[in-house]
């Protein structure tokens, strides 16, 4: 990836009965994402420190990282198409042998977004995706 990366920060998440808005946001510019509910719920379940009865989707991955000394660096989102559809990837760190390997992965950015938060790592976007977002009104 030979593009600017540009620092932006989790701002909120709005779940409404059909849909998940979460938005995003750095000096220049807020924008969000829509999703399905379901997709929003693990960052809200997180946000709000619910207690579940049972392990999320979320929980188990951080228990398999956990158990691969695998550890999140950052997300990126990275391409936006047809003015909603966002991309994102996910980087990872794993030390193997006295080796660290860098993984980078694609994933749905709810889901890259969740496990930034949990993981109190930064997100960033790139900076056509960052010209490319319709901003939100202040």
């Amino acid at each position: 990836m030979n593009e600017e990366l540009v620092h932006i920060k989790f701002d909120k998440i709005m779940q409404s009965q059909s849909y998940t808005c979460i938005v995003l946001a750095n000096e220049e510019k807020k924008f969000a994402i829509y999703t399905n509910i379901t997709s929003g719920k693990p960052m809200q379940d997180y946000l709000m420190q619910t207690d579940r009865q049972r392990p999320s989707t979320h929980d188990l991955i951080n228990q398999i990282f956990r158990g691969l000394d695998i550890k999140v660096k950052q997300v990126v989102i990275n391409d936006l198409q047809e003015e909603s559809i966002y991309f994102a990837r996910i980087f990872f760190e794993q030390n193997k042998d006295g080796l660290l390997h860098i993984l980078e992965v694609d994933g749905r950015p709810s889901d890259c977004i969740s496990l930034a938060l949990m993981h109190k790592v930064p997100i960033f976007c790139t900076r056509s995706v960052l010209e490319k977002a319709i901003p939100l009104p202040e």
